[in-house]
C-alpha cells in the first residue's frame, strides 16, 4: 500500500535581501498510520505537530532553504528528534536563519527516500535557489516542486543566490521528462501537472 498524502496551509513571513512579504505556505506530509515524513516545515510547528499526531517522524525534508520553508524545522526536530535533510548548496540559506550551525544532513542528487513503502527521488532543480530539490514519487504520480515550478510558471529568480536562466534549464531538464499526468505539488499555491505547464518550457 503506498504512502497516503496530507497538506497543512501556513500563514507568515517570507524575508530576504532586506525585505519582508507575508505568504501562505503547503507544508506537505506523506506517510502511514506508522510513520510519516514532512515536506517544508513552515511558519507553524504546532499545526504540523499535530498534523504528523502520534506518528514517528521519520525526516523533515527541506525544498530549499529559505526562511519561510525552514522556520519551523527545528522546533519539529526538537520535538520528535526527527533529521532536518537539505541540499548542501542551500547552507549559505540556512546560515543567514541559524547561524553556526548546518542541517542534519544532507539531500543528493538522484538519492532515494523511502517512506511508508513509497520511494521518493531526490531532483537537484536549481535557480530558486542553489540548493533547491524537487521529490518525486512515481508510485503516486506527483512530484513536490517547492518553490521550483508553480501553477503558471516557475519560482521567482529576483532575489540573492537565484538565476532565471538556471530555473528554466532546471525546469526542462529534470521535470519536463516526468510523465504528463504527474500532479505537481507546490510550495505555495494551486497544484498543477507536469502536461498543463510543459507548453511554456518547450526546448
Amino acid at each position: 500500500m503506498a504512502a497516503e498524502l496530507g497538506k497543512v496551509v501556513t500563514s507568515g513571513t517570507f524575508s530576504l535581501d532586506g525585505q519582508d512579504f507575508a505568504v501562505d505556505n503547503n507544508v506537505w506530509l506523506l506517510g502511514d498510520d506508522r510513520e510519516v515524513l514532512v515536506i517544508d516545515a513552515a511558519h507553524d510547528p504546532d499545526a504540523i505537530m499535530a498534523a504528523v499526531g502520534g506518528r514517528r517522524l521519520s525526516a523533515i525534508v527541506c525544498t530549499h532553504g529559505h526562511n519561510d520553508h525552514i522556520n519551523a524545522a527545528p522546533q519539529v526536530a526538537e520535538a520528535t528528534g526527527a533529521p532536518i535533510l537539505m541540499h548542501p548548496d542551500d547552507q549559505v540559506l540556512w546560515r543567514m536563519i541559524y547561524p553556526g550551525t548546518v542541517p542534519d544532513g544532507d539531500l543528493t542528487d538522484e538519492e532515494v527516500i523511502e517512506i511508508a513503502a513509497t520511494p521518493l527521488r531526490v531532483l537537484h532543480t536549481p535557480g530558486h535557489s542553489p540548493g533547491s530539490v524537487c521529490l518525486y514519487a512515481p508510485a503516486l504520480r506527483v512530484v513536490f516542486s517547492g518553490d521550483t515550478l508553480f501553477h503558471g510558471g516557475p519560482g521567482a529568480t529576483g532575489r540573492s543566490y537565484s538565476n532565471h536562466d538556471t530555473i528554466i534549464r532546471s525546469i526542462q531538464d529534470r521535470l519536463m521528462d516526468l510523465p504528463p499526468e504527474t500532479v505537481v505539488h507546490t510550495g505555495h499555491g494551486e497544484d498543477t501537472t507536469i502536461g498543463a505547464e510543459s507548453g511554456q518550457f518547450a526546448q
